[in-house]
């Protein structure tokens, strides 16, 4: 697997075809950034066979813009190389963008890998194409939040800082 951390050298939500709103919506959320302290790092990616990839990059772009260390983990990965992802890179939170139909067998094995690698704690979110009579079943199963579409970066960027406590870990 090959993660790519947020530096000048990758490109997302570069794109000249990105709105120029969720350009502008990730410059405001740069306030607070840090916090402080160390800045809250997330392993945000794509699981299963959906190859739409998007809205993952808008809001992959949008955290890092808050202050957040995003590793993007890329498109179609296995919930094994999240949860190893989210160990390996010592994350805070994971965020899913799923699409396919797949989320809850999906968000359901990454939980599952990341409590059997004592990741308990690590905070699971998500978004995607899933319906809200879903939602109930996946935060039975531990998906701490889910995002549907339309879903500002700002209203996700607070989402995260609440959560994981400002810019530390």
């Amino acid at each position: 697997m090959v993660a790519r951390r947020n530096n000048k050298s990758n490109n997302l939500g570069k794109s000249s075809s990105a709105p120029s709103a969720v350009r502008s919506a990730a410059s405001a959320l740069k306030r607070d950034a840090d916090g402080g302290g160390r800045r809250i790092r997330l392993i945000v990616g794509k699981s299963g066979l959906d190859g739409h990839d998007r809205g993952v990059k808008i809001v992959a772009r949008a955290l890092a813009e808050a202050g957040m260390e995003v590793i993007y983990t890329g498109l179609r990965q296995t919930p094994e190389q999240i949860a190893e992802a989210a160990l390996q890179e010592d994350a805070a939170g994971v965020g899913l963008s799923i699409l396919s139909g797949a989320h809850l067998t999906i968000f359901r094995r990454v939980r599952e890998l990341l409590d059997e690698r004592g990741l308990g704690d690590v905070v699971l979110f998500g978004g995607g194409i899933i319906p809200a009579e879903d939602v109930p079943a996946l935060q039975k199963m531990g998906v701490d939040r889910v995002f549907g579409p339309g879903t500002s970066t700002a209203e996700i960027a607070d989402y995260v800082r609440g959560r994981l406590g400002g810019g530390t870990k």
